[in-house]
């Protein structure tokens, strides 16, 4: 059990984490969102152990996660924490860089991980090349191999994909997060992805000005997302006054995703179409109507200043 209790922190005078409590069990995936500045990389370091609470506490199992005033190598043994730098050892090989914490006692079990992890990753065939040469996408596979290597009880992660290919990110991410269940690893990671949020995550903390402001599970999170702020961390968002949708006399107002929204024949929410962007199963429209703007998905192409009639698709 990993377990942070009212902990904050600050940079000089500036508060950057507020009273944060948390307490996420062996072998969860928690996914940390919010957007930029918000304090999701600070929360990271924190846990991991390299700077020193303000107040508070953070325990792992009853044990206390200390910082550098503690620690003469700041971080915490038991965890690994992947930054978005990746602190790769450019003139050493990808081989080399995943095994650099390994021990050279037994040499066929070195080597024998090195070569499961770099399989993990996909970068088999770049094991001998050295890391100064690799894009950043591969760089950034390489520092989740290395992090990997001495299998954590947590792990850490800050925007763990961002560099990499669409084409390679699906494919790693699956077996990333197969991986760590597998092997059950506690894993935190920060991200602006919407798959990683709703397809990976067990829980999912959304954090604003250095407090979590809300957490949820990715399917609570979705489906009453309750402002439009923490809806538009999930993607494209429509807000809509409820007297066009189910209740005439309602002041009041809902939050959709485009693949709540459908056509129909007749209905109170008629938009103007302003652009349909194919999105391979279909289109993502944009439509405006007297109330603004408003996102929804349909199986056609429909052209600029088609009026349509949406209802809010019913659930099952």
């Amino acid at each position: 059990m990993l377990e942070l209790r009212e902990i904050s922190f600050a940079y000089s005078d500036r508060k950057v984490i507020d009273a944060i409590s948390l307490r996420l069990p062996q072998g969860a995936h928690l996914a940390v969102i919010g957007e930029s500045g918000c304090g999701k990389s600070t929360l990271l370091k924190l846990i991991y152990g390299l700077y020193d609470l303000d107040q508070g506490e953070i325990h792992y199992d009853d044990e206390p996660v200390l910082g550098p005033k503690f620690n003469l190598i700041p971080g915490m043994d038991f965890m690994k924490y992947l930054a978005q730098d990746f602190d790769l050892m450019p003139f050493i090989t990808v081989a080399e860089n995943v095994g650099k914490y390994l021990s050279n006692i037994y040499k066929d079990k070195k080597q024998a991980r090195v070569q499961e992890l770099l399989e993990l990753v996909e970068m088999t065939e770049y094991a001998h090349v050295k890391a100064q040469f690799l894009s950043g996408g591969q760089q950034q596979r390489v520092a989740l191999a290395r992090v990997l290597a001495l299998e954590p009880k947590v792990l850490l992660l800050d925007e763990p994909f961002s560099q990499i290919d669409t084409f390679r990110r699906n494919n790693l991410r699956r077996n990333l997060f197969k991986h760590l269940k597998a092997h059950n690893i506690t894993c935190i990671f920060a991200t602006h992805d919407s798959t990683d949020i709703l397809s990976f995550a067990d829980q999912v903390a959304v954090m604003k000005q250095g407090q979590i402001i809300r957490q949820d599970t990715p399917h609570g999170l979705y489906q009453n997302p309750q402002t439009y702020e923490i809806a538009s961390l999930l993607g494209e968002v429509s807000e809509i006054p409820e007297r066009f949708l189910d209740d005439p006399g309602s002041s009041k107002t809902v939050l959709l995703f485009p693949d709540q929204l459908q056509t129909t024949a007749q209905s109170r929410l008629q938009p103007t179409v302003v652009k349909s962007y194919y999105n391979g199963s279909g289109y993502l429209v944009e439509a405006v109507y007297e109330k603004g703007k408003v996102f929804f998905e349909n199986p056609h192409f429909l052209e600029a200043g088609t009026v349509v009639s949406l209802v809010r698709k019913t659930t099952r």
